[in-house]
C-alpha cells in the first residue's frame, strides 16, 4: 500500500536574466496556497498529500503555472531555479514582513545564509514509533538524497566549490539533534530545547530529517526530509520521492534496518557514532554530491555516494515494483548516469559562465513545465 506524499516547494522569483527579485508579499496576497518566507525573494507553496504519483505530478506543476501567470502581470518576471542566490544579492536581507518578530530573529541570527530554496518531502506514517524508526534510517542516509538533488554550485555570482552551497551554508538548528530513540525521547528533547531557547518554536528544528505533524511534538503523522536542494524537474523529484518511499516501506517490512537495531555497540555510543558519521557525510555530499566519498553507516567503510545509491536502488526496486511505482523510480538511474543539476551546470560553466548557465536553466524550466501542464495535468484533472 502506498504512503501519502506531499511537498513544500521554495522557489526564487526574478527576471529572465537571473536577477532575483522579491514579490512574496504580493504573491501571498493574490494566490491561494502560497506562503511567504522571511526574505521576500523566495516564496513557498505546499501540495496536498496524495498517494498516487500521477496526482503528485500535477500538484507540483499547476501552482507554478499559476505563479508564472501572475508574475507576468507584474512585468517580465519568472521563476529562477537553484537553491542559493546564484548571481548576486547575498549582501542584503529583503524582509517580507518587517513587523514579524520571528523574521527579525531569523535575519539577526542567520542573515542571508537562510535565503535558500529547497524541497521538503513529507511522507505519511501515523504510528509514532514506526515514524521514529523511519526518521533514524533516513537521517543516516539523508546525505544520499542531497547527493541526488544538489543544485546550488553558484552563489553571489561565483562558483563556490560546493555542489550544494545551500546545505554547506544553512545553519542546522539546534546544533546537536540526536537520533530519537522513541516518541517520548523526541517529546522530552523538544520541550527541553524550547525551555532552553535553542528552539524558538516547534518549527525551529532545522535538521536533515524531522518528524512532522499537526501538533508537534505530540501528534505526529509524517516524516519530513529537509536536506534536498530544489529539484526543478518534477519527474526527477518524483523519482527521489519514490526512492524515499520504497526505502521506508522496506524498513516497515524489515525493522532490523533501523540503525539502532543494527549495531552491537551500547545505545549511547552507537547513536553518537552514527551521528558523527552522518554529519561528516552531509558535508562531503554538499561538497561533491554523487562523487563524494562517504562512510557507510553500517560498516564504517568508505563508499562513493553514487555507488551507495545504486546499491539501495537495487534493494528497493522489488519493493517499488510490488507497489506499482517502479516506473517513477527509474529516473534515479538517469541522474546517476548524467549527473545531478549542480554537476550539469558546472560542466556547462566550463564552456561559458554561471550567468549564461542560469539564464538557460530559467528558459528550460519554463519550457518543461509548460509541456507537462499541457500533456499530463489536464487529462489527470479531468
Amino acid at each position: 500500500m502506498l504512503l501519502s506524499k506531499g511537498f513544500e516547494v521554495e522557489m526564487y522569483t526574478g527576471t529572465p536574466a537571473g536577477e532575483v527579485v522579491g514579490f512574496s508579499d504580493k504573491i501571498v496576497a493574490e494566490l491561494e496556497g502560497f506562503v511567504r518566507e522571511p526574505d521576500a525573494r523566495n516564496v513557498e507553496y505546499t501540495t496536498a498529500p496524495f498517494c498516487r504519483y500521477e496526482h503528485l505530478l500535477c500538484e507540483l506543476v499547476k501552482p507554478r503555472v499559476r505563479l508564472r501567470n501572475y508574475l507576468k502581470t507584474l512585468g517580465d518576471y519568472t521563476i529562477i531555479p537553484g537553491s542559493t542566490l546564484p548571481l548576486g544579492g547575498a549582501d542584503v536581507f529583503h524582509r517580507s514582513d518587517p513587523k514579524n518578530p520571528y523574521h527579525t530573529y531569523i535575519e539577526e541570527t542567520y542573515g542571508t545564509d537562510v535565503v535558500t530554496a529547497s524541497i521538503h518531502i513529507n511522507v505519511g506514517l501515523s504510528d509514532p514509533e514506526q515514524l521514529m524508526r523511519a526518521c533514524r534510517l533516513i537521517r543516516v542516509e539523508a546525505p544520499l538524497f542531497l547527493a541526488l538533488t544538489a543544485s546550488s554550485p553558484f552563489f553571489d555570482g561565483k562558483i563556490t566549490g560546493f555542489h550544494s552551497t545551500r546545505w554547506h551554508l544553512f545553519p542546522q538548528t539546534p546544533a546537536h539533534v540526536p537520533l530519537f530513540e522513541s516518541h517520548l525521547h523526541h517529546i522530552c528533547w523538544v520541550e527541553a530545547q524550547l525551555a532552553a531557547g535553542t528552539m524558538q518554536s516547534v518549527r525551529h528544528l532545522w535538521s536533515a530529517v524531522r518528524p512532522n505533524g499537526d501538533r508537534r511534538p505530540y501528534n505526529l503523522n509524517r516524516l519530513e526530509l529537509r536536506i534536498c536542494d530544489l529539484v526543478t524537474d518534477p519527474l526527477h523529484l518524483l523519482a527521489v520521492t519514490a526512492l524515499l518511499e520504497a526505502r521506508m516501506q522496506q524498513l516497515l517490512a524489515s525493522p532490523e534496518l533501523d540503525p539502532l537495531e543494527s549495531s552491537q555497540l551500547s545505545a549511547h555510543t552507537r547513536s553518537e557514532d552514527l551521528l558523527a558519521i552522518t554529519l561528516e557525510n552531509e558535508q562531503a555530499a554538499a561538497k561533491n554530491s554523487l562523487d563524494a566519498t562517504l562512510r557507510h553507516w553500517q560498516t564504517g567503510q568508505p563508499i562513493i555516494a553514487r555507488d551507495w545509491i545504486s546499491q539501495i536502488y537495487s534493494e528497493v526496486h522489488p519493493v517499488a515494483h510490488r507497489s506499482g511505482i517502479s516506473c517513477f523510480l527509474t529516473p534515479v538511474k538517469q541522474i546517476l548516469k548524467n549527473g545531478n543539476q549542480a554537476q550539469q551546470w558546472l560542466a556547462q560553466a566550463e564552456q561559458t559562465n554561471p550567468t549564461e548557465v542560469i539564464q538557460q536553466a530559467i528558459a528550460n524550466m519554463q519550457q518543461q513545465e509548460s509541456q507537462l501542464a499541457q500533456d499530463i495535468c489536464q487529462p489527470v484533472a479531468a
